[in-house]
């Protein structure tokens, strides 16, 4: 048996970690308040045939409910909006890296599940007062990118990587980051966010990767309300995916720190699981 990986020390080397695709990163680097970004980001979508596909795909899903057939990228980008194709794009890509299984982790499960946290997402958003509602870009962005660190975890450790999603199944009402912190000298959130800085990506959006369990820490501002929109989110989704637990009550005040009433829970927890039920259908149309 070889002796396991340090993973504090693997994280240090950046050559250990996956790199960003290409395109992912090209797309980050777009700016879209010219002409110019709009075509080049365009251009970048329609030369890859799978997130052509995906992103016209998504278009014409009941997500979005559209009552008329979409056929080309620049169709979809109209109905979904620049910014949301660009941080979707991105997400496609990033999950792009991993197109098979790497032991017991199944890079589908986590597309199915970022995806229907990025879409339910949406109905609590929209439950916010406006003036304090993150931009379209960042929630998706947020949504599809929050759990990746189980993508690091499979990359850097495959064995134990293993262990943890085969202890997920046998404990599956346990919290999975209690399950992960007796496992792991580095979690899923803490793999996730030193991953998001070995690209480059938003300090918010690093923020979510490395606080969407523990939002209540003084360390999450940077990424708020996102932190929480997605902490949330997570306990009100059906089980889609990564066999991940993280519990299913959501507290009165946690509502009311993102300005929503608590009494709207049952009615906003309905639209989420809609939305994840959709997003689940449009992402296996793809495995």
């Amino acid at each position: 048996m070889n002796a396991p990986i340090d993973l504090r020390q693997a994280v240090r080397n950046l050559n250990s970690l996956p790199a960003m695709p290409v395109i992912a990163q090209k797309l980050m680097a777009l700016k879209l308040d010219s002409d110019e970004g709009e075509r080049e980001m365009m251009l970048l979508i329609s030369q890859d045939p799978m997130i052509s596909a995906k992103i016209i795909g998504l278009a014409n899903s009941p997500l979005l409910g559209t009552t008329r057939k979409i056929a080309a990228v620049k169709d979809a980008a109209m109905l979904l909006g620049l910014t949301r194709v660009k941080s979707v794009a991105t997400g496609i890509a990033v999950m792009s890296l991993v197109s098979k299984p790497i032991g017991r982790f199944d890079p589908q499960e986590l597309w199915l599940h970022n995806m229907g946290v990025a879409f339910g997402m949406l109905p609590v958003v929209r439950a916010m007062p406006a003036r304090n509602r993150p931009q379209d870009d960042q929630i998706f962005l947020a949504g599809m990118l929050h759990d990746i660190g189980y993508l690091a975890l499979a990359h850097l450790d495959t064995q134990r990587s293993d262990d943890l999603h085969t202890r997920f199944v046998i404990e599956p009402d346990r919290l999975a980051i209690e399950v992960e912190r007796e496992l792991l000298e580095m979690t899923h959130d803490e793999l996730g966010a030193e991953l998001a800085k070995h690209w480059n990506l938003p300090s918010e959006v690093v923020a979510v990767l490395r606080y969407h369990h523990t939002p209540d820490v003084a360390e999450a501002a940077e990424g708020q309300p996102l932190v929480r929109i997605v902490n949330i989110t997570e306990r009100l989704l059906p089980q889609l995916g990564v066999r991940e637990y993280v519990g299913n009550y959501v507290a009165p005040e946690e509502w009311e720190a993102l300005g929503i009433d608590p009494d709207r829970a049952d009615e906003i927890t309905e639209q989420v699981v809609e939305q994840a039920n959709q997003a689940a259908q449009f992402t296996n149309s793809f495995s």
